[in-house]
């Protein structure tokens, strides 16, 4: 081959894709390092409804499995859906916070090219003589290390601090979490001892009704009393009977409803082992009790945490505008084979200034400050709605206790009149009318203690959880203290 020939075989090869990869391993140019985004603030998503289901994993044992109020709530707090769904939201927001980290730090990246190639010139448009019709096989071998530095990026140095002020928020948001759950599952085993009570009374009542049907049946075939007692009397023992059915399938279903917020299985037999007694809570200052919950609240400390973070992100907003600087270079050794190489490098810094990109930038700024402003007014609206969560906790308690007293007070009598009512129509003295309306009356007053004791240890852990300590100290409110 002639001189001729093979340094136009060498320019061609110089030419051909292969090669080209050749000359950008020896010296690659450094780009410049984008301005960062303005980060965008995530929140966990989880609304009350979440809360009343779980991730059921267990499968269900033999027999009857005695459950307490203290032991629903460790399950709650183990399998309920709105906490386990808080706590991945708290991992999305740690991986944010790693991503954001590493447009901080260097990035190397390592390569092993090894290139193996021919070149057919005719098939290139290289004919004639002194030309070559295949050249190679030739080929060449490079490792090589790179490096990417923003040693100057204030946007994102302001998105890391808005993710790591994200994920403060979502561990709070964890802890928030943990009261709903625990007021969740308390009220839905408050429920359930309130409809075991209203079954027991239901079922007094149609005991009691059923004595007095008897009695009106004897009276009636005995000629001392008219029909129309009978019938009256059946009428409430039916009625009665209405009202226990009512009363089971309502604790059934309610029953469903505690399993599926505490991950039990639904084919899992349970039984309720507590009974909360009536305790009152004194000495509750509606003030003292606000300036506990705004130190002590979760989700107030975790939206303070995310106006923080949508500070920042304000801020990176801003500071897209400024200069960023960087650093890229590589070195590596290149040759024909690891025998036959030489090392060789690049080191390039660049300045990157946004000159014309005027509306993205006023965008993004816009953007970030109407997020801002929202976070804030949530901010302010949950100090007030944590007030009035408090107030009305404590207005509830005192309300509650002082039903309880009166309700207590109405079964009493209730009680009293209808057995009044029974020996008057047993010695004939009046009919059974006074009975029916007696009756009536002890099953309005029964209902209405069961609802006051309900309400009253709801609004109890209610309070607990507008104060921010169900996840700890629920037992003091729901027990009294």
């Amino acid at each position: 081959m002639s001189s001729g020939s093979l340094y136009a075989a060498l320019l061609l090869a110089m030419a051909s894709p292969a090669a080209h990869a050749f000359q950008l391993g020896q010296s690659g140019g450094g780009s410049a390092a984008p301005s960062s985004p303005p980060l965008q603030v995530v929140q966990p998503q989880i609304n009350s409804t979440t809360f009343q289901g779980s991730e059921t994993s267990e499968k269900p044992v033999n027999g009857v499995l005695p459950l307490s109020l203290d032991e629903a709530i460790a399950r709650g707090l183990k399998y309920n859906l709105g906490l386990i769904l808080t706590s991945q939201s708290g991992q999305s927001a740690h991986g944010q916070q790693l991503t954001e980290l590493q447009s901080l730090l260097p990035t190397v990246d390592a390569n092993l090219q090894e290139s193996v190639q021919q070149t057919n010139l005719q098939a290139e448009g290289l004919r004639g003589p002194g030309f070559p019709t295949i050249i190679g096989p030739y080929g060449y071998t490079d490792l090589r290390a790179s490096l990417k530095w923003s040693l100057l990026n204030l946007s994102a140095l302001q998105n890391y601090l808005a993710s790591k002020h994200n994920f403060e928020g979502t561990k709070l948001s964890v802890y928030d979490a943990r009261d709903m759950v625990v007021l969740t599952v308390g009220n839905a085993y408050l429920t359930c001892i309130a409809d075991k009570s209203r079954i027991d009374q239901a079922q007094a009542q149609v005991n009691t009704s059923r004595v007095s049907l008897n009695q009106a049946v004897d009276n009636h075939q005995a000629g001392t009393a008219p029909l129309l007692d009978e019938l009256r009397a059946r009428v409430d023992y039916q009625t009665q009977q209405q009202a226990l059915i009512d009363a089971q399938n309502t604790y059934a279903k309610d029953r469903i409803a505690l399993a599926r917020a505490i991950g039990l299985s639904l084919e899992q037999r349970f039984k309720l082992t507590s009974q909360e007694p009536y305790a009152p809570l004194d000495n509750l200052d509606a003030d003292d009790a606000v300036k506990q919950a705004l130190a002590a609240r979760s989700d107030l400390k975790a939206l303070r945490e995310q106006v923080a973070a949508a500070e920042h992100a304000r801020k990176a907003a801003t500071d897209e505008r400024l200069p960023v600087i960087s650093f890229s270079g590589d070195y590596g050794d290149i040759g024909v084979n690891p025998a036959n190489s030489h090392g060789t490098g690049d080191a390039t810094g660049n300045l990157d200034v946004p000159v014309f990109e005027e509306a993205r930038l006023r965008g993004d700024a816009k953007e970030a400050q109407s997020q801002l402003d929202q976070e804030r007014a949530r901010l302010s609206d949950l100090q007030g709605q944590i007030s009035a969560d408090v107030r009305d906790s404590i207005l509830d308690i005192q309300a509650a206790e002082k039903q309880v007293e009166v309700s207590r007070s109405n079964v009493a009598l209730a009680r009293e009149a209808l057995t009044e009512a029974q020996e008057r129509y047993k010695a004939g003295v009046d009919n059974n009318l006074a009975v029916s309306q007696a009756l009536s009356a002890l099953t309005q007053a029964d209902n209405q203690y069961v609802d006051s004791l309900y309400q009253h240890n709801v609004a109890k852990l209610s309070l607990a959880r507008a104060l921010g300590v169900a996840g700890n100290d629920y037992r003091k409110y729901v027990g009294g203290k």
